[in-house]
């Protein structure tokens, strides 16, 4: 093994220094953890004189290591074996200078940001221009219900909100657990053990459940979206309904909008008694609160007004969710690399537009639920 490590040696020699060149100067080598950095510590600390490599191995990646070195050009005194020369003289017909590091200037800068502006734009004023047609298709609704896609509806409805029970049970009774029991060290030195009710109701339903499910369900059903539409610009579908005049919008975007709104009040209920039966089994390890006292403590804990809140809440989370998965899923190009950045976009976006929209309820309904 250590005659197949590349190396070098450095020695004395009558006519002048010598360095010899050893070992295996291969990629597999030089691929090895800290190899090619000790190498090149050892040439830069090699000095000059002559060159003898006629006992090492060489490719034309280790080559390329020493023709570097070398300042892309032949040292005064190397002796090589006529392979090496052969491997030597491809590497410097083939080598090119890398282009100089450009240095962003302030009109770059500027140029960016502006596109990016100009990027976020359009992206609203589509946004928006869907929100409308959005509205206009429940209004065709509404005057033709028995047009509409109601088997869509019920399919999306499953998909989005049955499947997606047991991953928000798991995530909601697993954070109800984390809550209490980092609560319960807070409590316990004041003595204020009951109060964990208060806590674990009030962050719970009004905060924790909402936005834990719309977290899961805009990484789950929202990329699920982009694709399912990106899937159909790939595949020409989406061409083939605007030829034969099926709106968009009517068949696609808007049983989405409609399943979402009517899940995620359900999926955020559902997340918040999951949370809370994993925090009050919690707070009996911990604390000794029996279930038997949380339950009864829970309704006069946290005020009617807060459940209102979360639901509503729920409901501009599925709308927005399902509407920004369409969005994106809608912009896709037909290749999948844009299906790929579409549904990452699509996640992204809709995560953080939820966190967003749920800063923007708690300063705006602050005294509600209190």
């Amino acid at each position: 093994m250590r005659e197949e490590m590349p190396r070098i040696e450095p020695q004395a020699a009558p006519d002048g220094p010598r360095v010899r060149v050893l070992g295996r100067w291969t990629a597999p080598q030089l691929a090895r953890r800290h190899v090619l950095r000790a190498l090149q510590a050892s040439l830069g600390a090699s000095g000059g004189g002559a060159w003898s490599l006629t006992e090492a191995q060489l490719d034309h990646v280790g080559a390329q290591l020493l023709w570097d070195h070398w300042g892309q050009r032949w040292p005064d005194h190397v002796d090589v074996l006529p392979v090496q020369r052969a491997v030597f003289e491809r590497v410097a017909r083939f080598t090119v200078q890398p282009p100089p590091r450009r240095t962003a200037t302030l009109m770059d800068l500027y140029l960016a940001f502006g596109g990016a502006l100009l990027r976020a734009g359009n992206h609203f004023k589509e946004f928006v221009r869907l929100l409308g047609m959005l509205a206009l298709n429940l209004l065709q609704l509404a005057r033709a219900p028995h047009q509409g896609p109601w088997r869509d509806l019920s399919g999306h409805i499953y998909r989005i909100g049955a499947t997606a029970l047991p991953i928000t049970a798991l995530v909601g009774s697993l954070i109800g657990v984390v809550l209490a029991y980092l609560t319960a060290v807070q409590l316990r030195q004041f003595g204020a053990n009951a109060y964990i009710v208060n806590i674990m109701g009030l962050g719970l339903v009004r905060e924790l459940g909402p936005m834990l499910a719309a977290i899961l369900i805009a990484g789950r059903s929202g990329s699920a979206i982009t694709a399912q539409i990106g899937a159909m610009r790939v595949t020409d579908e989406l061409d083939a309904m605007s030829v034969m005049g099926i709106s968009h919008s009517y068949r696609l975007v808007m049983p989405r909008a409609m399943a979402l709104a009517i899940v995620m009040p359900l999926i955020s209920t559902w997340t918040t008694i999951c949370g809370l039966i994993g925090g009050m089994f919690a707070a009996d390890l911990s604390l000794g609160i029996t279930p038997r006292f949380f339950i009864n403590a829970l309704p006069e804990a946290v005020d009617i007004g807060n459940l209102g809140l979360a639901l509503s809440k729920s409901v501009v989370f599925g709308i927005l969710i399902a509407l920004i998965g369409c969005h994106f899923g809608l912009r896709v190009k037909p290749n999948t690399q844009s299906l790929g950045e579409g549904t990452t976009a699509s996640v992204v976006t809709a995560i953080t537009v939820v966190i967003l929209v749920d800063a923007l309820f708690a300063i705006l309904f602050k005294d509600v639920g209190f």
